[in-house]
């Protein structure tokens, strides 16, 4: 599978490349009234990408983060109540009698 994604790859930086190759044109973009920026194309091409995707790719970054400690803390939790569930259990003390809290019923006669 890595094999299929490094060719993947390989392919669209070809194509990249290629496309920056034949535009490589000098373009002018107006920002604000009255400040002009001439650039090449690609330029332009590839920063309004990183403009769109950064913000995604953080928002991705701290979700995944959050979920991890999520993960991380339900994980902790798992194992204390595992560690309770195996812990042996404590003896009944067996020299003592057995208490008897029921009260005699009032029909029953002593």
């Amino acid at each position: 599978m890595g094999i299929l994604r490094t060719i993947i790859w390989v392919l669209l930086t070809a194509v990249l490349v290629i496309f920056a190759m034949a535009n490589w044109l000098a373009v002018t973009v107006t920002i604000w009234p009255g400040q002009v920026l001439d650039t090449k194309l690609p330029v332009l091409i590839l920063a309004s990408f990183l403009i769109g995707s950064v913000p995604m790719w953080i928002a991705l970054r701290t979700t995944r983060w959050s979920l991890k400690r999520r993960l991380d803390a339900s994980e902790r939790q798992l194992a204390d109540m595992r560690a309770l569930a195996n812990r042996p259990a404590d003896p009944a003390p067996a020299a003592t009698a057995p208490v008897n809290d029921i009260p005699p019923s009032p029909l029953e006669t002593p």
